[in-house]
């Protein structure tokens, strides 16, 4: 069995490390580059920064910022947010990241994916989905649905197909956020992670919800997620990676580290 992933989050806007609940009402936390490196040392397995208003805001994400993250953490670093073309792509590894993770371009363009693929692996090129629950419908028979510009946008397709579709074309992980769970602590929407990762072959990282170890023993069990992004459970100090590692060892989920 794969160790699962403890994954912390970073969401930067202008330069700076940010917090909202389901997209709204962000907060500054912090420093990316300082938190990178305080998360790295305390046991995370990788690190993912998005810059989050780069597709909104129609510009090219903050590749300053990625190359001094990458210079600070020696794990995976996956990065995302305005990442359009393949030369973006080309240009975020060149800044140090190991993966890169697309979303709103990907739906308005699905042959990214597999330029990205074909030119860099399956194993860089990491799909990036923001979805909503609507309830199932012709259109959405899942019941969850597709939305871009950092949920600014709902797209009419059904997250389960495009999830599909996006593996077909080469995509090598997904990592799978649920607007609704987003920011709350609340947990994450295990229905909706179980749907994704039971129909996918490639590893779904599951995001959005979490605020206590215990919701991540249960996305990582009974959602079958293969990682988990975390964010204001660590962010506001409230638990730490080391504590949620022992955690869910405890629980009988294989997780990186000594014990």
């Amino acid at each position: 069995m794969l160790s699962k992933r403890i994954i912390p989050c970073l969401d930067v806007r202008e330069g700076r490390t940010t917090k909202g609940i389901q997209f709204k009402d962000n907060v500054d936390i912090g420093d990316p580059v300082e938190m990178a490196r305080f998360y790295y040392e305390n046991g995370a397995d990788e690190i993912v920064f998005y810059d989050i208003t780069a597709s909104s805001d129609k510009r090219d994400i903050m590749i300053d910022v990625v190359r001094r993250v990458a210079e600070t953490i020696f794990i995976p670093f996956s990065v995302g947010g305005g990442i359009r073309t393949v030369e973006d792509m080309r240009k975020v590894l060149l800044a140090g990241a190991e993966k890169v993770s697309i979303n709103s371009a990907a739906i308005l363009n699905p042959d990214l994916i597999s330029q990205g693929a074909k030119a860099f692996g399956n194993q860089c090129v990491v799909l990036g989905m923001d979805v909503k629950f609507t309830g199932k419908s012709r259109s959405i028979p899942s019941g969850y649905e597709m939305v871009i510009n950092g949920g600014r946008k709902s797209m009419g397709i059904d997250a389960l197909e495009w999830a599909q579709k996006a593996e077909s074309l080469g995509a090598g992980e997904i990592c799978l956020n649920s607007i609704d769970a987003d920011g709350t602590q609340n947990g994450y929407e295990i229905v909706l992670t179980d749907l994704i990762s039971s129909q996918v072959s490639i590893p779904v990282i599951a995001s959005g919800g979490a605020g206590k170890p215990e919701h991540l023993l249960d996305v990582l069990t009974r959602g079958r997620a293969d990682a988990a992004l975390i964010a204001s459970m660590v962010h506001y100090g409230t638990y730490s990676i080391p504590e949620i590692k022992s955690f869910l060892h405890a629980g009988g989920v294989k997780v990186r580290g000594t014990w």
